[in-house]
């Protein structure tokens, strides 16, 4: 179809809601299928706009193909990405709906590691008496490497989580982890805390928009912002 526009929105959730719900106030009004296992989805009186729905991670690869033309993710999806996929995709909009922190944390009974400052030593001290390196497990390898070294930690070595990333202190798969946190309630839960200055990047649900379709979008995105 001419003029056609594909926009990817996630898959479940509270963000699946809050980014129909997005465009739903701007006049967009998403007609979903009854059918629970439905991807597809249109907006009211507007043929050429088809709706994907997608895992939040698979919006930010499509829309550096190019297949999508806009969609709606995080910006800590966008942020871990690789660098020449940052490239091709704009953020057009910062939305207010989705936001959470990626942070540091650490297993609540060390008292003496409050800041990154006491998790280098503590790194120092693993690598002195055991001969191995702290172990940080992560869902985001590229923002948690980022960070440690801009604040001067290098005895550590990232373990790459599958899900539950709060137990992996507890099994043993790991020292301290990296993760995402809206309300830090799961964090608690399994006795662990954020150090002080842990904050490794504050996210939130974006507009994103293929570069190479920017322009012909205009008219479309200016409807939107």
């Amino acid at each position: 179809m001419k003029n056609l526009i594909t926009i990817g929105l996630p898959s479940k959730g509270r963000l699946k809601d809050n980014a129909a719900a997005f465009f739903n106030d701007k006049g967009l009004v998403v007609l979903q299928s009854d059918k629970e296992r439905n991807y597809f989805a249109t907006i009211k009186n507007k043929p050429n706009i088809k709706i994907i729905f997608l895992h939040a991670k698979e919006i930010i690869q499509r829309l550096g193909d190019g297949t999508l033309d806009i969609g709606i993710s995080g910006l800590d999806l966008l942020n871990e990405s690789e660098k020449n996929l940052q490239e091709k995709i704009i953020i057009k909009q910062k939305l207010d709906f989705g936001g959470a922190n990626l942070v540091i944390a650490v297993p609540d009974d060390w008292i003496d590691t409050q800041t990154i400052a006491d998790l280098e030593e503590v790194a120092f001290d693993i690598r002195f008496k055991r001969n191995t390196r702290l172990k940080v497990a992560t869902k985001y390898p590229n923002l948690t490497n980022n960070f440690l070294i801009s604040k001067g930690v290098t005895q550590y070595k990232l373990i790459p989580s599958l899900g539950a990333t709060e137990t992996y202190p507890f099994i043993g798969s790991s020292e301290v982890i990296t993760d995402i946190t809206s309300t830090g309630k799961t964090l608690q839960d399994n006795n662990l805390r954020v150090l002080k200055d842990g904050l490794i990047l504050k996210s939130t649900a974006c507009l994103l928009v293929s570069k190479k379709k920017a322009a012909k979008l205009q008219p479309f995105l200016n409807s939107l912002v």
